[in-house]
């Protein structure tokens, strides 16, 4: 697959221009793009996450879901953990040093070492989207307008709260990135990302990345939505990727 093409378009546009879906009123949150990474185009993400300096990723798809460290350099997956068939793959985030991963419609989380070895699991009675955390709390989407806090030893819900932006409720909240005080959300099906106030659930800022992604979509006919969020602290860097996208951009917020 080329990618030189998309790479020379990707770091030459501009990020200004709105978007045809129905942007919030909040605070447009600009970006520059830093550099253009390869994604594999098998992969339908549905989770991103950095610790520790590795990349890792987590996927979706009927019978081929599957949780996985990634060479960010060449897209490939270096340590790998397919779940069995009966489980779509969702969301994954790390918290004292366990991988937490959730899965779609089967009401059951799964817990990893960071030997990728599967040490526990977790119910929930809601379909698993998106997963974060704060450093305390475990923090859930399930494709609604709500979030959802979760004692990280025990993953019972300690906390509910609703998203809205000026008042009105923002729904298809999907991959999670806890960034620094806020959560960043995918909204599913579109090329925005929300920044959330996790006290109030107020959206105070909103990120639009249709241009990355009208770029990026030709390079795989078959790519679907925006989806994955990781945050490098050091770097401040934020990875973003798509379901079978052909590239992960590193961008910087301005």
């Amino acid at each position: 697959m080329r990618t030189t093409g998309i790479i020379f378009i990707v770091l030459t546009i501009a990020c200004s221009k709105k978007s045809d879906n129905n942007e919030t009123a909040t605070k447009k949150i600009d970006y520059t793009i830093v550099k253009v990474f390869p994604h594999d185009t098998k992969a339908f993400t549905q989770g991103l996450v950095v610790h520790q300096g590795k990349l890792l990723e987590s996927t979706g798809q009927n019978g081929t879901s599957w949780v996985a460290e990634v060479d960010i350099a060449t897209g490939k997956q270096e340590k790998k953990v397919e779940l069995d068939k009966e489980y779509f793959g969702e969301g994954i985030t790390v918290l004292n040093n366990k991988i937490f991963q959730l899965t779609w419609k089967s009401n059951i989380g799964f817990i990893y070492n960071s030997q990728y070895e599967r040490i526990g699991s977790f119910q929930y009675n809601r379909e698993g989207w998106g997963i974060t955390h704060n450093g305390v709390d475990l923090i859930m989407s399930d494709g609604t307008d709500k979030l959802y806090f979760l004692d990280s030893a025990t993953q019972e819900v300690k906390k509910t709260i609703t998203v809205t932006d000026n008042g009105e409720p923002v729904s298809n909240l999907n991959e999670l990135e806890y960034i620094e005080g806020f959560v960043f959300a995918n909204r599913w099906q579109t090329n925005l990302i929300v920044k959330v106030d996790p006290n109030n659930g107020n959206v105070e800022g909103t990120m639009d990345l249709s241009q990355v992604a009208d770029v990026v979509y030709p390079g795989n006919p078959k790519a679907d939505v925006l989806n994955g969020i990781a945050y490098e602290p050091k770097s401040k860097l934020l990875l973003v990727t798509g379901k079978l996208w052909p590239a992960m951009v590193a961008i910087k917020l301005k």
